[in-house]
């Protein structure tokens, strides 16, 4: 499966001392000592550099400003490093702002946010306790007038709230698992509320935690039974941990509990085990019951997509469109139809329309591909460069994106060319050089791709993105194998539910000569994302082990969600010559 899923301090010079010459010749006087750098100067020429768009010259000034200057400075400092992504910088002017300001929530903050996205989660969970620690700001009074007899909103504690907060920021910068991996270590849960155990479940399980995710559902539930949120994380957990059963019996519960909203909880989890037809049934008995019918009808078209049902999946989606009923994702859901089938006019049209949305850059990017697929690289980046002047702030995403479009096309020197000025620009950042290892591996520098992903591991040992990207590299090219297993179990440790480390850890006991033991991993890898790739694998490994009707029953279900899967055509064409 594709590894690609990851986003100093100032030296002073010392003026050499004057070196005495021979007897008898005149000595050499000594330079005058430079002038000591002036803040207020130093924030006005990263301010300068700011605003002509030179941010590397405005964060690394605003840096050296940050440490002979007051909190206010170290605070704008910190900001302008962050949004510049110069990590470095950020870490140096998020120290010097917390040194300063040691009672400030929002310096704790912002230290734990860059402590995250360099990967020392150690000092990014005393942050969080530093944080959740600090006196809160002052709480402002809701003057809002409430119509006597109204429902009100459930009490939150200005803990849970700043929590709350902190959360979506720490999400803002650095991935689910990284933000669990700080949270989960650093706030005590002993008689948490309902909230706060249902936000650290729902982290849970987007880091691929599901035992965690549940256990944190289940106390919020035995503290709120009716708590819908918790149940919902409850059933989302079942489904994960492979227990159908009780998945199904907390969505009924759920629907009995709460009609109104838990009304799609059960369809929901048919389709989230990948059981159609039940879900199917289910969205129909909604429809039956005069559920809102426009929301059936996008569930329906939802699922019809996901199941490769092209053909009933275009007509709902535009139904949706002529009743009025359509948002943006309709819209995006017909032009990747549209690109599915071939007609590349229709796909770019409806992309088109997004390009300014809420989707714009992915609607961008998948224009982009069809676009470079067509010969078309000029027109193809300039969609994302246009995008780039607009957002300069999101310039390091849109290095990847496109370095990512460039490699998939088959430009991977035009890809490394990029990523080496991104990198120029935002030194030492984690993306890019893993975008950049990437790339190398598919470039066929498979030696100079390991050497990347070591040195990244190098200053980030723990982090289990890198653990399996390295570990999958090694075992996808038969190297290491023994090092490569145990890189990937590292990494299961950290995310059990992880579906690319369970495909990982199948994949390379294919390549050590079990099969056997590669199909429990690979099953429950493939039940969790149903992914191309997996399948690809899974198949592999019940052919070799002599299922050859299982494996054609696999590849044949994937096939239908994902026609156009190279990998999954690649295998097939291997084992099946003849397949159409």
């Amino acid at each position: 499966m594709s590894v690609r899923p990851l986003i100093h301090p100032l030296r002073i010079a010392v003026p050499a001392l004057a070196l005495a010459l021979a007897a008898g010749c005149a000595s050499v006087p000594e330079k005058p000592a430079p002038p000591a750098p002036d803040a207020a100067a130093l924030t006005i020429v990263a301010e300068i550099a700011l605003q002509r768009g030179n941010c590397k010259t405005a964060a690394e000034t605003y840096a050296r400003a940050a440490q002979i200057a007051s909190a206010p400075v170290a605070q704008r400092a910190s900001e302008v490093a962050l949004a510049c992504e110069d990590l470095p910088a950020a870490w140096a002017c998020a120290q010097r702002w917390r040194d300063l300001a040691p009672q400030n929530r929002e310096a704790q903050a912002m230290y734990a946010t860059v402590a995250l996205k360099l990967y020392r989660i150690a000092d990014a969970r005393d942050g969080v306790k530093a944080f959740l620690n600090a006196p809160p700001p002052p709480r402002r009074r809701n003057h809002v007038h409430r119509p006597s007899g109204s429902p009100s909103a459930a009490p939150v504690s200005s803990a849970d709230s700043g929590l709350a907060d902190l959360t979506t920021l720490l999400l803002q910068e650095s991935d689910p698992p990284e933000v669990f991996a700080a949270l989960n270590g650093a706030i005590d849960t002993a008689g948490a509320s309902p909230a706060r155990l249902t936000l650290l479940g729902e982290l849970a399980l987007e880091a691929y935690d599901a035992s965690s995710a549940e256990r944190y559902a289940q106390r919020a539930v035995l503290e709120s039974p009716k708590d819908v949120q918790a149940s919902r994380l409850l059933a989302r957990a079942f489904v994960v941990l492979g227990q159908p059963g009780k998945a199904i019996a907390t969505a009924r519960d759920l629907m009995r509990q709460s009609p109104r909203r838990g009304m799609f909880e059960l369809a929901d989890v048919y389709q989230q085990l990948g059981r159609v037809e039940d879900a199917h049934q289910e969205f129909e008995r909604l429809r039956a019951a005069d559920a809102p019918r426009a929301e059936v009808d996008r569930h329906l078209a939802v699922l019809a997509y996901e199941s490769g049902d092209l053909q009933e999946a275009q007509q709902r989606f535009a139904d949706l469109a002529e009743s009025g009923e359509a948002d943006e994702s309709t819209l995006m859901y017909l032009s990747d139809i549209a690109a599915r089938e071939g007609d590349v006019a229709a796909a770019l049209a409806g992309y088109g329309k997004l390009a300014d949305s809420s989707l714009a850059l992915e609607a961008r990017e998948k224009a982009a591909a069809l676009l470079l697929a067509s010969h078309k690289s000029g027109t193809a980046l300039g969609l994302l460069q246009q995008y780039a002047r607009q957002h300069p702030e999101e310039a390091v995403d849109l290095a990847v994106a496109e370095a990512q479009l460039l490699g998939d096309s088959g430009s991977d020197d035009a890809a490394l060319k990029l990523l080496g000025g991104a990198l120029r620009a935002h030194p030492q950042h984690p993306a890019l050089q893993y975008e950049r290892a990437i790339i190398l591996e598919q470039a066929g520098r498979v030696g100079e791709s390991v050497q990347a992903m070591q040195g990244l591991l190098a200053q980030r040992p723990d982090d289990p993105t890198l653990l399996n990207a390295l570990g999958y590299t090694l075992a996808d090219h038969d190297m290491q194998l023994p090092r490569a297993e145990s890189l990937i179990r590292r990494a299961l440790l950290q995310m059990p539910d992880n579906p690319a480390v369970l495909d990982s850890l199948g994949w390379v006991r294919v390549r050590r000569g079990d099969a056997a033991g590669a199909l429990p991993p690979l099953e429950r890898a493939y039940d969790i994302s149903h992914d191309a790739e997996i399948a690809a694998h899974w198949g592999q490994a019940l052919w070799v082990t002599g299922r050859q009707d299982a494996a054609r029953k696999v590849w044949a279900e994937a096939l239908a969600r994902n026609p156009d899967s190279t990998p999954l055509q690649a295998v097939i064409a291997r084992f099946i010559p003849n397949a159409k």
